[in-house]
């Protein structure tokens, strides 16, 4: 039977191929350190989940909730934004609650794009930035990662010659994969470009808490007049550690924010109520959570960096986020991330997540997430030096991973 013709628009999932093995490996009694998937281990604070016990034991919240978030939460997002970046949001018309970021970023593909739109796109990125449009009958135009100088010029000429005229420009900072932090001074400029080139800016956030400096990561709607053509994706999921509740939000822009909430109202009821609830209590705490947080993921940091090193494999301290972002060993770049990848699933029991999962400009790359203990990091790290000390004497043994499937 002939594929639907969504589903060929979507490549095989880069990422299933590394689970495989590594569930194989498991169901061989492999000890595998799993520091692939941005999947928190950390359990979501206590405070948050007795307020949904609570919550949950009055049948009235068993009824269908709000797709657009109740009341409470809304107001919740926009006392916090107001909070840590000074921007003033209206919890009526310019926050909507979302399922998570991802959630968020496919259905407003689904509202402002016809087939054949042109959106730009970082190229590495996380995979719904350009998928989702990809299933709406976008069309994808690759541009830097790098949120310095090198960002504009590739962007006026992907203006100047994509036929139609992009209609959209994606930001992601603090960036996954790469973990790179931007600034409020490129804000600036990429709101100036947005509006000289009347382009809408879509900002994914959701990183905005897990950083390592002493200057939090900026909003994009701290620029004046950026509300006119932007919209920001934020989630509960890192920040808060509740990754399995899909808590997330989008907020700006008015018009823009009615599009997502009229074509959410077509597709889902909302997240249950005393998760709404919950999140919203969370949202209204001191900060506390988000600080301890915050202070697990930079000793990971630390450790995974030193420990690393220490074995042979470089890893470029990250700015932010719960991932580090490093080049493959220059003995291994020729076999590509995701035979890397697999390699190290097989060779040393650890698995990462290939860069190519996140665009071909990441195929030199492996994303390390901070998922499990300094122990295990530590573990994993032995684990790794054994294998590269060993791989100039064992390799030449090793068949293609493909060749056996």
């Amino acid at each position: 039977m002939e594929e639907f013709h969504k589903v060929r628009r979507l490549p095989p999932y880069v990422f299933e191929q590394v689970n495989r093995l590594k569930a194989s490996a498991r169901a061989g009694g492999a000890d595998i350190i799993d520091l692939g998937m941005g999947n928190p281990d950390l359990p979501t604070p206590q405070a948050i989940v007795d307020k949904l016990c609570e919550v949950v034991r009055d049948p009235r919240t068993h009824r269908y909730s709000s797709s657009k978030g109740i009341p409470g939460l809304r107001r919740a997002q926009a006392a916090y934004y107001a909070r840590r970046f000074g921007v003033k949001l209206n919890p009526d018309t310019q926050v909507v609650a979302t399922l998570g970021s991802k959630e968020g970023f496919a259905n407003m593909a689904q509202a402002i794009t016809a087939p054949g739109d042109v959106v730009l796109c970082p190229n590495p990125t996380y995979p719904i930035h350009a998928f989702g449009f990809l299933m709406t009958g976008g069309v994808i135009r690759s541009i830097s990662v790098e949120p310095d100088d090198t960002f504009f010029p590739p962007l006026e000429r992907a203006i100047k010659h994509s036929i139609p005229k992009p209609i959209a420009l994606i930001i992601n900072y603090p960036s996954n994969p790469t973990a790179h932090v931007a600034t409020l001074d490129f804000y600036k400029e990429v709101v100036a470009f947005a509006k000289r080139h009347d382009i809408v800016i879509l900002s994914d956030l959701a990183y905005s808490e897990i950083y390592f400096g002493d200057t939090p990561p900026p909003s994009v709607l701290e620029v004046p007049g950026a509300m006119d053509c932007t919209v920001e994706f934020t989630s509960m999921s890192k920040t808060f550690s509740m990754p399995g509740w899909r808590i997330g939000f989008a907020v700006g822009n008015e018009r823009l924010i009615s599009a997502l909430t009229r074509v959410k109202s077509y597709l889902d009821y909302g997240a249950f109520t005393p998760i709404q609830v919950a999140a919203t209590h969370a949202l209204n705490g001191d900060g506390s959570d988000i600080a301890e947080v915050r202070a697990v993921y930079k000793r990971r940091r630390d450790v995974l960096v030193e420990s690393f090193g220490k074995a042979g494999f470089d890893v470029p301290p990250p700015e932010a986020t719960m991932f580090a972002w490093a080049k493959i060993p220059e003995k291994f770049r020729h076999l590509g991330s995701l035979e890397f990848s697999k390699l190290l699933v097989e060779k040393a029991d650890i698995a990462v997540a290939p860069g190519i999962g996140f665009g071909e400009q990441g195929d030199d790359y492996v994303r390390i997430a901070l998922v499990e203990n300094e122990h295990r990091i530590r573990q994993a790290a032995r684990n790794l030096k054994k294998f590269l000390s060993t791989a100039d004497d064992t390799l030449h043994n090793v068949i293609s991973l493909n060749a056996r499937r």
